[in-house]
């Protein structure tokens, strides 16, 4: 590197230098509040369009969620998908079982066994012992 090169470098970092200072300079001399209001003010704004943005995500999903199930209804009827590909279990099933039970006598242990992954047969065996259709089954299951 020769002397003109170090020289110019120094005079772009010099004028980098220069121009950051009267940036800030110019920026204290011009701000309308003092540092900690205008901080409270941007802290302010932040959190109001956070929840903005919160409550539309959730609106959003909720929506997104919807319009999933309803697709995969559509695939089930199509015969695209297995029919127990929206069934939606959660809590203890041993617990849904003795409902089931309750509610429909004929229903054995064997009918009501189920694995993960074998959606499709549980809903099978249920529409057999039930005579009800595919939908009503895995709503059934769904609502328990």
């Amino acid at each position: 590197m020769s002397y003109n090169e170090d020289n110019n470098t120094g005079k772009v970092l010099l004028a980098l230098l220069a121009g950051a200072s009267a940036g800030i300079v110019a920026g204290l001399l011009i701000a309308p509040d003092k540092g900690s209001a205008t901080r409270g003010n941007l802290k302010n704004y932040a959190g109001k369009y956070g929840d903005q943005l919160g409550e539309q995500l959730n609106k959003f999903g909720t929506q997104l969620d919807g319009s999933f199930k309803t697709l995969v209804e559509k695939l089930e009827d199509l015969g695209v998908t297995g029919a127990g590909s929206s069934l939606n279990l959660k809590g203890d099933w041993n617990e849904s079982k003795g409902k089931l039970k309750q509610q429909y006598a004929q229903l054995t242990d064997e009918d009501l066994e189920y694995s993960e992954g074998a959606a499709d047969e549980l809903v099978g065996r249920l529409q057999e012992k039930l005579g009800k259709g595919k939908r009503e089954i895995v709503k059934l299951l769904n609502d328990l």
